[in-house]
């Protein structure tokens, strides 16, 4: 059997990439690596066609320990309190009503649901591929839900649908939000929150995954911290241990819940989507964890997407690489180019990174909230044509505009096939109404 973001001579390429761009001297490791027949491609993984593969995996197991063991160009803060000291520029909370904010999380959770459900059939998928789709349908540029109506045979066997999702999230199949897992940690975090508390912890984070969260349903970072887990390793160490993938999107997906019950209070949301993300990843991938916290806790009190940008932008480390990534998608989407244009520079600046990465998904989450002018109409969809990580992209953007406009401010073509409930893979939430959801959340807000 092969389980994808696990086998470790799939791991070794990966590995080596992310400790380069950590600083780290893996040269003479990476030398064995391809000696002894590994592939250095991170697409292609596992062995060239002269390895034995039962030496390849043991060497890998052997080099990924070794690579853990080389010292990065840099340390990083291990605690919230040094974490904060970084960010000298979050202002203090935006006092507003509990009552002020029930729309607009309403909305929030409904923009999430659409925006991923937009980008959900064309996961994997590159750009140049979703054009081709969108074309042969007639429904180029795009402006609704993706449909296999009058593809063509050649077409589809050229760009196939992401395979969980041909069925239900083509717009003739939808009736109700499909589960997802850009749902299913919003999900599991309101239950954490319900029943641990304000106050929650990182071992609360992974004490709630062991129990509700199908290990099948985890992907890359997620997936190696859940085996690091059942391996015994404490909540603080998961991230760290044989994990290629601890600066790449999984954790910006998860936060946003934290932002929707801390509204305008941006330190607060930074603080626990840093206590949640630190269980499975590092440096860019927490500080992505943090924007979106950010992003979300303005979406729900701020007057424009400018705002929200600008405010959210207060929670990243200032020179680091995802302070420098949302800062050139901004920019772009506050910019002359046309959106072609625009999305060929994002490309060319963050085309070498993985598809899933933080910094490239960033940066185009950054591009299309600035475009878009609050429109969620124009912003999903630009989120979706770009080819990366289609569905995630497009929920933290229906996510944000969602929360701007409140649910009654969504355009009902794109809100009501939802039909007010999301399925999960997690216990007790399979078919949870949206409207109870924004309930729920707002019942979490700080006292006053």
């Amino acid at each position: 059997m092969r389980l994808t973001w696990a086998q470790p001579e799939d791991l070794v390429p990966h590995e080596l990439v992310q400790a380069r761009a950590e600083g780290k001297d893996v040269d003479a490791i990476a030398e064995r690596w391809s000696a002894a027949g590994g592939s250095l491609d991170p697409v292609r993984g596992g062995a060239t066609a002269d390895a034995a593969p039962d030496a390849l995996r043991t060497l890998a197991r052997e080099l990924l320990v070794e690579i853990d063991d080389v010292a990065a160009a840099e340390s990083e803060p291990g605690e919230w309190g040094a974490v904060r000291a970084l960010l000298p520029g979050i202002p203090a909370p935006i006092a507003v009503a509990h009552d002020a904010v029930l729309d607009r999380t309403h909305g929030a959770w409904a923009g999430r649901s659409a925006g991923c459900l937009w980008g959900k059939p064309v996961e994997k998928i590159p750009r140049q591929g979703i054009e081709e789709i969108l074309r042969a349908t007639g429904r180029w540029p795009l402006t609704d839900y993706f449909t296999a109506q009058g593809l063509p045979a050649d077409v589809a066997a050229r760009w196939p649908w992401n395979r969980r999702s041909s069925v239900n999230s083509l717009v003739e199949n939808i009736a109700g939000m499909p589960e997802d897992d850009d749902l299913n940690y919003p999900l599991l975090n309101l239950r954490v929150l319900e029943t641990a508390g304000r106050d929650f912890t990182t071992d609360d984070i992974a004490q709630a995954w062991l129990a509700d969260l199908p290990a099948g349903r985890t992907f890359t970072a997620e997936r190696i911290a859940y085996r690091n887990l059942l391996d015994g390793y404490r909540p603080d160490e998961a991230a760290r241990v044989r994990n290629p993938f601890r600066e790449w999107i999984g954790a910006l997906i998860r936060t946003d819940v934290y932002g929707w019950i801390n509204p305008g209070d941006l330190a607060e949301a930074a603080r626990m989507a840093w206590t949640d993300a630190r269980l499975s990843h590092t440096r860019n991938g927490l500080w992505g964890a943090m924007w979106a916290a950010a992003l979300t806790s303005a979406s729900v009190v701020a007057a424009s997407v400018d705002e929200v940008l600008d405010l959210a932008a207060t929670v990243v480390p200032p020179g680091s690489e995802l302070a420098q990534a949302i800062a050139h998608g901004a920019e772009l989407g506050r910019g002359d180019l046309d959106d072609a244009a625009a999305i060929d520079e994002l490309h060319a600046t963050y085309g070498h990174l993985h598809w899933v990465h933080t910094l490239n998904n960033a940066a185009l989450i950054a591009f299309a909230l600035a475009r878009s002018g609050g429109d969620f109409a124009r912003g999903v969809p630009l989120a979706v044509i770009t080819g990366w990580d289609t569905d995630s992209a497009g929920a933290t953007v229906g996510s944000v505009l969602g929360g701007l406009a409140g649910v009654a401010g969504l355009p009902a073509h794109f809100i009501d096939p939802l039909q007010n409930r999301i399925a999960t893979s997690l216990p007790g939430f399979d078919g949870v109404e949206i409207d109870d959801l924004a309930r729920r959340t707002v019942a979490l807000l700080p006292t006053r």
